[in-house]
């Protein structure tokens, strides 16, 4: 299930693999470069297997919902951390409501919840708002 990048010279859209999600790619027509991804990524079950089985870099976990209030207070930390962590980790929101069985599978009892993984196994888990500069951190020392 490839995630959708549309290029920012030609306006197509180009299919990316959840293994290059971290990379630098090509657009399929016009040949420009496709930056790697620097927005949180909102997945279901099967986008979210998918990332975190075959990515080759950490990837940072936000499991939040609409409703809770420290939820949108960590979003613009967690949209930074995927800007400044781009081509070097992926950052992946998980909406509780929707997606409860993903929640279920990591214990989350209290969101925000921040799960960092790498090559698939869990690497660090903290629930609460965290500032961009300690998730930065986390991934980092994570790899």
């Amino acid at each position: 299930m490839p995630i959708v990048e549309t290029c920012n010279s030609c306006g197509r859209q180009n299919r990316v693999p959840a293994i290059h999600l971290a990379d630098q790619g090509r657009c399929g027509a016009c040949k420009a470069t496709i930056g790697p991804a620097a927005l949180p990524i909102a997945a279901d079950p099967a986008l979210f297997n998918e990332i975190i089985e075959n990515s080759l870099v950490p990837v940072l976990v936000d499991f939040w919902a609409a409703w809770c209030g420290p939820c949108r207070m960590a979003a613009p930390e967690v949209e930074r951390t995927a800007g400044a962590m781009a081509g070097r980790a992926i950052v992946v929101k998980v909406d509780t409501d929707r997606y409860p069985e993903l929640a279920a599978r990591f214990s989350v009892r209290g969101i925000p919840n921040f799960v960092i993984l790498y090559r698939g196994r869990v690497v660090k888990q903290q629930a609460g708002v965290v500032d961009h500069g300690q998730l930065e951190n986390w991934l980092t020392a994570a790899a």
